[in-house]
């Protein structure tokens, strides 16, 4: 459990500053690398708002996709010797993890399903919370620009894209 842990801690890092995690799995998410199957090590996390997978890498790097309840449509389970296996597919997309070891799957599997179709309310507060978030995400690319991690050139690129969404 220590391992689904830490990887929540990481994550919620990186979810917006009102959305609160509800229940969590770790697996193998299976998806397309340069159009060849491969896995990943991560967590599919239901929060209050959306279902998101979240893999930590080296260095502080991480893989994040993130699918609103209202567009998910279907749920596949199953279990097998190596463990549960999920599937949600959502407008098109499907996301699937494997091998599921640690986690409540049953609250997750609840969570989503009467999550499943429900539009996120718009309400200022999200307005707020959004340009919150908008504002640490710029603060963070100057760290990384003062690190000599990003030019000058990818910073101002990064930090109009990140205006543009407000």
């Amino acid at each position: 459990m220590a391992k689904l842990d830490k990887t929540l801690e990481t994550a919620k890092q990186h979810l917006e500053a009102d959305e609160e995690v509800l229940c969590a799995v770790m697996g193998a998410y299976e998806t397309k690398l340069m159009g060849k199957d491969t896995t990943k090590n991560g967590a599919f996390i239901a929060t209050n708002k959306r279902l998101v997978f979240f893999g930590p890498k080296m260095f502080k790097n991480y893989d994040m996709e993130v699918f609103p309840y209202e567009n998910i449509s279907s749920i596949e389970m199953g279990k097998g010797m190596m463990g549960h296996k999920l599937t949600f597919f959502a407008s098109g997309n499907k996301a699937s993890m494997k091998w599921i070891q640690q986690g409540d799957i049953q609250k997750l599997i609840e969570t989503v399903k009467s999550n499943m179709g429900k539009k996120e309310e718009n309400t200022e507060s999200a307005a707020v919370g959004a340009t919150t978030d908008i504002a640490d995400q710029i603060k963070k690319l100057a760290d990384l620009k003062e690190a000599g991690i990003l030019t000058e050139e990818e910073f101002q690129s990064k930090k109009g894209d990140l205006l543009a969404k407000m």
